[in-house]
Parts: C-alpha cells; structure tokens; sequence
C-alpha cells in the first residue's frame, strides 16, 4: 500500500503520490466535454489527487484555461504543473518545434498563468530540450521566474541524465518528467538512477501505455477518428496486436488478484521507489478513481518480477512517438 502522500523529492513539498494527466481532456484523444473534464478535476480533488499536470500546447491554450476554471476557489488545494517550449502537438495548429530561448521562457510563462487564473506555478517545466540554446541558459531564465515569484519550482521533461545533470548545476531542478510504464523501461538506463542522485522527483507520464494497459482497448479501430493514437506507432496494424500480448499477460495476472490489469501497471511503478509520481491521464471519473485505488494494491516481490519476465517476453514494437516527434526527444 502506498501512501495517498508523500515528498516531492528534496522540496519539502508534500505532494500527492499520484497525479492527474490533463492532457487528454483537450481533444488529443478524441472528443471531450469541458463541463465532463471539470467534474472529474473536482472528483480528483475531493480524493486527494492533488497534483494536476497541463501544458501549454495542450490544445492551445485550451487545456490551461479549462485547469483555471476547475481549480478557481480551489487553488490552496493544488500542486499545479504545466511545461511551455513545444509547440505543434495535441491537435495544436503549426509545425512541431521547440523553443527554450530565455525571452521565450518569460513570455510563455506570463501568459501561463493568465490563462490559468493563478498568481504562481507550482512546476514549471521546460516540455522538450531545444537543442539549440544551451540548457543553462534556459533553466537560468526559468530560475529568474522563480525569484520574480512566478514560478516555485522547475522541472525538465524527456531529457537524458547528462542533461539534467547539467541543468541542476545552473539551477536546483525538482522534477525530471519522461514515459514510463511498462511498456518502456527506458529511464531505467539513465535518467532514473540521475533523479535518484540528486534527489530529483520523477514524474511518469503514460504510466498506461497511452491506455493500452488499462486492457480496455483491443483494436486500433475504437479509437475516435480524432484520436492523436491513430498516427502512433505501437498502435498501428501488425504492431498492436503483437503489443497487446503484454496487456494480456498482465490482464491475467490482474484477474488472479481481482484488480484491474491499469491498477496493476500503476502499483508496479508506485513500488519503483518513493521518487515516482505516475500522472495517468482520463477525463472520466470512472476511470480516476479505478486509477486511484492502485495506491491499495500490494506488489510482492514475486509479483514484481513475474511482471519483468513478462516485460522480457514481449519485446514491444513500435516507436512510442511519429518520426518527428521522436527526434525531439534528447538522447543525450
């Protein structure tokens, strides 16, 4: 059993060991209904899910303002994270790029926190590494925000140890953020044992395989027509049906246990270590709490590696991005 609480790395913050991923409620998986996505923040808050996770390509603009109207009244009860530096994604109109100019750094965050509605951003990350600024000079701008009293705490996203490394010398970084669930253990090669190092909070985002191991999906062909997975790669004909062979081994894993095979995927990251946040995304309440109830879930030891040696059985396929939103990615 996990704790409904716990540090946020070095901070001092106490912060909801498990968070809540908005980025669906704004069109990336389909259709949604803002009135929908605000009872379920409201439902998220009354359960203790606390910290609340946007980004300002979210929809453009939309998902920010869709967090300020959910939380007004309400902001004393929520760690709010959102990111700034990508833009083109999430059914956002232009081409993808990234921009992590320290001018850009202060405008993007101003205009944060007026569609947010709030005085303060709790996390403020910088969504992708724009490979042509030195992160120094970034994280130096974003600590500037900090000492305006703009911004508490920063934090990076799919960057490499070396990245991080580099920025935490520039500036105290609280949060590392990158996909991590069990479909890809890639953190554990470096930016895991790094966050660990420097006492960095990780925050996993996709802890569900983008609901692939919730095992409610069993064709590519029910998703919405607008539906950003259509395009990916472990989603697309040949790859899902082979990637669907882990879901099953850990559906009947779950069913022996009487849980769900997503409480499953969401205890075994929350038994990684104390310095894992998994933020799973859904814009239901049914689903929220589903996720929520992972915290009372016990793994053994014998449950952890039985998931590894499924893990190893299931080589996935598939990159987890299209082309060109992979080589954003820093490799290092």
């Amino acid at each position: 059993m996990t704790p409904t609480t716990k540090p946020f790395g070095t901070t001092g913050q106490q912060v909801s060991s498990m968070g809540l991923g908005c980025m669906g409620m704004s069109g990336t998986y389909g259709r949604s209904a803002d009135e929908d996505a605000i009872r379920t923040l409201h439902r998220s808050l009354e359960m203790g899910c606390t910290f609340l996770d946007t980004a300002d390509v979210y929809g453009s603009g939309h998902n920010e303002q869709l967090l300020g109207r959910a939380i007004a009244g309400k902001r004393s009860q929520v760690f709010l994270a959102t990111k700034f530096g990508l833009s083109g994604i999430s059914n956002s109109p232009g081409l993808l790029t990234v921009n992590g100019r320290p001018e850009y750094a202060q405008a993007a965050c101003e205009a944060s926190l007026k569609r947010l509605q709030v005085d303060v951003i709790d996390l403020y990350y910088l969504h992708r590494l724009d490979k042509t600024v030195p992160i120094e000079e970034t994280v130096g701008a974003m600590g500037r925000l900090v000492e305006q009293g703009k911004v508490r705490y920063l934090g990076l996203s799919e960057v490499s140890a070396a990245t991080l490394e580099r920025a935490h010398r520039a500036h105290p970084i609280a949060a590392l953020q990158s996909e991590y669930s069990l479909w890809w253990t890639e953190p554990e090669a470096g930016a895991l044992p790094a966050c660990r190092k420097l006492g960095v909070a990780f925050v996993a985002y996709s802890p569900l395989g983008r609901g692939m191991l919730a095992g409610k999906i069993q064709s590519p062909t029910e998703l919405d027509e607008k539906d950003w997975r259509r395009v990916g790669p472990r989603f697309q004909a040949g790859a899902f049906e082979h990637n669907l062979q882990l879901t099953q081994a850990v559906s009947r894993m779950a069913a022996r246990k009487g849980v769900s095979p997503g409480q499953i995927a969401l205890a075994w990251l929350l038994h990684e270590g104390p310095e894992v946040f998994p933020i799973p995304g859904t814009k239901r309440i049914a689903y929220l709490e589903e996720n929520w109830q992972a915290l009372n879930l016990t793994l053994t030891p014998e449950d952890r590696q039985e998931l590894r040696d499924i893990m190893g059985a299931v080589e996935i396929q598939g990159h987890r991005y299209p082309e060109r939103a992979a080589q954003l990615i820093d490799q290092g």
